[in-house]
């Protein structure tokens, strides 16, 4: 497998993310001291909220009856009207026309992502929202409603990784 073909798979690709624990090493020391996953003052974006911490908020969306679900510029816009209005900060969309109906398409967010895959045959659109820290999911809903003209919005909600940072602290 040559370089670009490793580039196409992410590869070896440096994103100047680094591979983060919940240990820090004092520089030059050998003083390890761990991180206090409750401590507000944190700058993970996780969500502190009501005594829980959760990565944050992934909204299960099912828009019902809705119209111009075939549309690939509508659903774009969709995503960033999403982003606008839930104070998210977009990096990228990427959409997919089907042939002969039917769009895929992935907003990738600073806090997460924004995807959906429609049937517009049926006027059905299955919509994920997952952002995390000062973001608002849920303001999404509206949006969603006024882009494919429906009152129909169903939703179910998950507080990604709510619980797993109690179990690091236990553990």
């Amino acid at each position: 497998m040559d370089g670009a073909n490793l580039f196409q798979l992410g590869i070896g690709l440096e994103t100047g993310a680094h591979e983060e624990d919940s240990c820090v090493r004092i520089a030059d020391t050998d003083t390890t001291t761990t991180r206090d996953l409750f401590d507000e003052d944190r700058d993970d974006h996780f969500i502190r909220r009501d005594g829980r911490v959760f990565a944050g908020t992934h909204l299960i969306l099912e828009v019902v009856n809705g119209t111009g679900l075939d549309d690939e510029s509508r659903i774009q816009q969709a995503f960033r009207d999403c982003v606008d209005e839930c104070g998210a900060t977009l990096l990228h969309i990427h959409t997919h026309k089907f042939s002969p109906q039917g769009v895929s398409g992935v907003a990738v967010l600073a806090e997460s992502h924004i995807s959906v895959h429609t049937w517009p045959e049926i006027g059905y659109g299955a919509f994920d929202v997952f952002m995390c820290g000062d973001a608002e999911p849920w303001r999404a809903v509206d949006v969603l409603k006024r882009a494919f003209a429906t009152h129909d919005v169903r939703v179910k909600e998950l507080l990604r990784g709510d619980g797993l940072v109690e179990e690091v602290r236990a553990a």
